[in-house]
């Protein structure tokens, strides 16, 4: 996939959204959230990223230190803000080299990781706006699988600190497998994620799980996020639906 044509694509389709929306709109997935809040996050979360990359830095960047981290009131303005946010990621790892090390908040990483990060930051934040100014979210399986697959990293890598010791998305001995029915993906489709003795761990394997989710990467992109209701009709749960309900419990990032 090449994660800077999408970084760039997903977030000019939010610019979209935000130029035909009312800034004041509430977001019903980010509660207490109005649109401009939504989108300002996103676009000060993208130069936090790119000036972290730019400046080669070594430790966390306080957002506070953004340059240029409040979008113009003007709703146009405001949308281009945005656009120009996922340029200067861009132009960052070009200028330093994507396998420069730079912070990141799951420990060091090359510049390139944050295209990845970021590019599934503005699409589930792109379904957010999308529900808020009632137009259509799609997304395409193959960018869905990722977002997904990225995901399942991150929760892996936090489920291994010690703030998740005591409190892990499934408890030991359990397992749950997701498989998307889009056709195409292959085993990029299915995830299947164990707890056992060496840890939370997953992988792309296919197997049963004390609970099995299946529907369409999409809808399962949305669901792992708590986008969308996990009992959505789309959606075929298998085995203990608890497992489901707790691992979304547990994984609110």
């Amino acid at each position: 996939m090449d994660f800077r044509a999408a970084l760039l694509e997903q977030t000019d389709s939010f610019g979209d959204l935000i130029a035909a929306g009312d800034p004041e709109a509430p977001v019903p997935t980010c509660p207490d959230w109005t649109l401009r809040q939504l989108f300002r996050h996103v676009g000060r979360g993208h130069r936090w990223a790119a000036q972290i990359v730019a400046d080669r830095r070594d430790s966390e960047l306080d957002p506070r230190d953004v340059r240029d981290g409040r979008p113009p009131d003007d709703p146009e303005a405001a949308a281009q803000w945005l656009r120009d946010s996922a340029r200067l990621i861009v132009s960052a790892i070009d200028r330093v080299g994507s396998g420069a090390r730079v912070w990141t908040f799951v420990g060091p990483r090359p510049a390139g990781w944050w295209l990845r990060r970021r590019l599934h930051e503005v699409t589930v934040h792109r379904a957010d706006a999308a529900l808020a100014v009632g137009a259509d979210f799609d997304v395409d399986p193959d960018l869905a699988a990722d977002g997904i697959s990225e995901l399942l990293e991150l929760i892996s890598v936090q489920a291994r600190g010690v703030r998740r010791r005591e409190n892990p998305p499934l408890s030991r001995g359990q397992s749950m497998h997701l498989h998307a029915t889009d056709d195409g993906l292959g085993h990029s489709g299915e995830w299947t994620v164990n707890h056992d003795e060496d840890g939370l761990w997953w992988s792309h394997d296919h197997g049963k799980g004390t609970v099995a989710v299946r529907g369409p990467a999409r809808d399962l992109l949305l669901s792992v996020h708590r986008r969308q209701d996990p009992q959505h009709d789309t959606l075929e749960i298998f085995g203990d639906g608890d497992v489901w309900q707790q691992w979304l419990e547990r994984t609110a990032f």
